[in-house]
């Protein structure tokens, strides 16, 4: 009996050790790899745009070539000139007898052709440096001459003995009809040992549309530069654009074969500094456009005012009066260069 019992605990044990086995849970092994980095998406690259007017580019090696910076006239007898409309920034400055005159600088399109062409001023020193572009003229005074040599500008003056770029229109009476082949131009630098290629610093662009602010719009800018040239410009809300008239006439660009517009009109303040006069007595002048001064910005209807910033080397930079950087919206951009004591009046 004894015997019995001791088997059948035996038996009771065992069976035990065997439901307690069968009832253990498996190991559960997951379907996913061991992660032994933090996964990353590859950002997209970011799309090339021209630096000028922060529009969509078609290659690195557009951007690369060299801007080239060419003056061109704004007496009665210029207009209308021919290629302003193609020109990414375009300087406007007073020179003698209040008469004003234009420095386009082109780089995202080639014009043909580009005038009336016509002598340098002692601003463009610091202008074209800024750029590093080429500069293209016809003329200067001794002293603008050797302010040019001085500076070490690759240039191809025209008066200097540089003519395959050039030719005189039939049109129109000299000195007012001398034109220029831009793409000619580049291709004489090249023989001339010039570089073609640069690295032009950008301009800031905002691509997105400034949010509307009660009292800073403005569709109409009057900028009386002189007596004899008083410019307009309204907003055109259709095109986002703003159209130009000079001494109340319809300011046209006889390439484009339509009225001058611009998406960004700048006007900067800046000091006048007489260097000479001409044989009437009208000054000669120097501007300084490295340094700071007042400045409004004019985009989408809406004045932005704060000041400018520019090193001799590097375009103008624009802040807000807290410090923020004001900014272009794309597309060309016209500066408006009058003296420190200038009012403008807007609507």
């Amino acid at each position: 009996m004894t015997h019995v019992r001791t088997a059948i605990a035996a038996i009771a044990m065992l069976l035990v050790g065997v439901v307690v086995g069968c009832s253990t849970t498996a190991e559960v092994v997951p379907g996913w790899p061991s992660a032994e980095a933090e996964r990353t998406v590859p950002k997209p690259a970011e799309p090339l745009r021209w630096p000028l007017t922060g529009l969509d580019a078609p290659s690195g090696e557009a951007i690369a070539r060299r801007v080239v910076s060419v003056k061109i006239e704004n007496s009665p007898a210029a207009r209308p000139q021919s290629g302003l409309q193609q020109a990414d920034v375009v300087y406007e400055t007073i020179a003698e007898g209040g008469i004003s005159r234009f420095n386009a600088m082109f780089h995202s399109q080639s014009p043909d052709p580009i005038g009336p062409v016509r002598s340098a001023r002692l601003s463009d020193i610091t202008i074209v440096p800024q750029y590093g572009a080429l500069f293209v003229f016809s003329g200067g005074s001794d002293s603008v001459d050797s302010a040019v040599a001085r500076a070490k500008l690759e240039n191809l003056s025209q008066d200097a003995g540089v003519s395959k770029p050039y030719y005189r229109s039939r049109e129109r009476s000299a000195p007012h009809n001398l034109y220029l082949h831009l793409e000619e131009a580049r291709a004489e630098a090249g023989r001339r040992n010039m570089s073609l290629t640069a690295d032009p610093k950008p301009l800031a662009f905002d691509r997105s549309l400034p949010a509307v602010t009660e009292g800073q719009q403005v569709t109409e800018i009057d900028i009386p530069f002189s007596t004899a040239n008083r410019v307009t410009w309204r907003f055109d809300e259709a095109s986002g654009a703003y159209l130009r008239w000079n001494n109340g006439n319809v300011h046209n660009d006889a390439l484009a074969g339509k009225q001058l517009s611009a998406r960004n009109v700048v006007v900067i303040w800046a000091r006048y500094i007489p260097q000479s006069r001409d044989k009437v007595g009208s000054a000669t002048y120097d501007i300084e456009l490295a340094g700071s001064g007042r400045m409004s910005l004019f985009r989408d209807g809406q004045r932005f005012d704060g000041t400018w910033e520019a090193t001799k080397d590097a375009p103008p930079v624009f802040k807000a009066a807290d410090g923020t950087q004001v900014k272009l919206g794309p597309g060309n951009t016209w500066y408006q260069v009058v003296a420190t004591d200038v009012n403008i009046t807007m609507q």
